[in-house]
């Protein structure tokens, strides 16, 4: 069926507590052809062959846990409300997401080729692209009242108007798997090329310039705009913390753990770096590279997605135990179950309503956290 620019399909949804929907056997689920195995995949195996976590499942989705024992867990740790919202497409696989500038929560579909966008009461509008399986991944806020996010495989970034227009534009480098972006101080914005191993910057207009990084295969993550107006960057297969000026002058940092793997990250309100750490932690760092790191209570937690909440502190997401987790600027942390077994929290946004919201990617689901 051909696609249409920007076509919407508008799905009422005003339970925001759906259960979650019914698993789809392989034969209902369209053919995909081979692709790199997403990041989440390829760095839970990487994490797997160290021996202090060899045993981390790697499951996507994770084997679920003794039902009960999970509803109990849940129902005794839930201590912020937590509902879920399922999305209007199935399976969706939701990765990134953001708050709009209309007012609304924007969040991509990675396997059903859409952006979505639900307002804070409930309704779902989602958008087809333009590109046939193009897997977006991460989704921000422009400058210019447009939303922007990336293409992993069809290697593109994209542009869309609140009101569904898309524009595509193409990467200079083939095969690039860009994933992460964020707005930049210079009015552009920045995103992680993380199999073509650079930082790229583009234009409100479309202009690109790409910027290699020093090291090897770092596999660039996650980026954010600094507290010193540079953008900062992780990359994980080398356990650093990257710094880029809008200039292009890029700094690496190293963590201090020898095998740290870091993920997210994102300025915290007091003035760090705060990044989440696939080894199960959380960390910090200054702008000149000074690292703190705060333990979780499940190295195999798998930490990804960061962001600050209404309440001035850092809030995350832990794939493999299926949780949320809020940590103070001092490192005090706490962890909270979300409603629905082996949902497969990655991304997490501060939303309008000052909510948190999260990405289920295995479930096709929201989950809505008031702090």
């Amino acid at each position: 069926m051909t696609r249409r620019l920007g076509y919407p399909l508008v799905v009422m949804a005003l339970a925001m507590a759906a259960s979650a929907p019914m698993a789809v056997s392989a034969s209902d689920s369209p053919p995909r052809p081979p692709h790199p195995p997403r990041p989440w995949v390829k760095l839970c195996l990487k994490l797997r062959q160290m021996p202090q976590h060899r045993r981390i499942k790697c499951h996507f989705p994770p084997a679920p846990r003794n039902p009960r024992a999970a509803r109990l867990a849940a129902e005794a740790r839930r201590t912020p409300s937590i509902s879920e919202v399922s999305i209007p497409t199935y399976p969706a696989t939701p990765v990134g997401i953001t708050a709009g500038p209309d007012g609304n929560v924007w969040f991509t579909e990675n396997y059903a080729d859409k952006i979505g966008k639900v307002t804070p009461g409930g309704l779902f509008t989602e958008y087809s692209l333009p590109t046939e399986d193009a897997e977006p991944a991460h989704i921000t806020t422009g400058p210019d009242g447009a939303v922007w996010f990336t293409e992993a495989i069809g290697n593109k970034i994209g542009r869309i108007t609140t009101s569904g227009t898309i524009t595509e534009y193409e990467l200079p480098t083939s095969d690039a798997y860009p994933w992460a972006i964020t707005a930049g101080s210079d009015g552009a914005l920045w995103f992680v090329e993380t199999i073509g191993n650079k930082i790229g910057r583009i234009t409100t207009s479309g202009t690109i310039t790409e910027y290699e990084l020093p090291s090897g295969e770092t596999y660039p993550m996650g980026i954010t705009a600094g507290p010193d107006d540079n953008l900062w960057f992780t990359e994980p297969l080398i356990g650093s913390v990257g710094q880029i000026t809008t200039g292009g002058t890029i700094t690496e940092f190293a963590a201090p753990s020898s095998s740290a793997m870091p993920i997210g990250i994102t300025t915290g309100p007091d003035g760090n770096l705060w990044y989440t750490d696939a080894t199960g932690k959380v960390g910090k760092t200054t702008t000149t590279g000074t690292f703190t790191e705060y333990t979780l209570s499940d190295p195999n937690s798998f930490p990804w997605g960061i962001t600050v909440g209404s309440d001035n502190n850092l809030w995350f997401t832990e794939q493999e135990v299926n949780q949320v987790a809020s940590s103070t600027t001092s490192g005090t942390i706490n962890e909270y179950e979300l409603p629905t077994t082996s949902s497969g929290p990655i991304d997490i946004a501060a939303g309008p309503d000052d909510n948190l919201w999260v990405t289920e990617d295995n479930i096709s689901q929201l989950a809505i956290v008031t702090p």
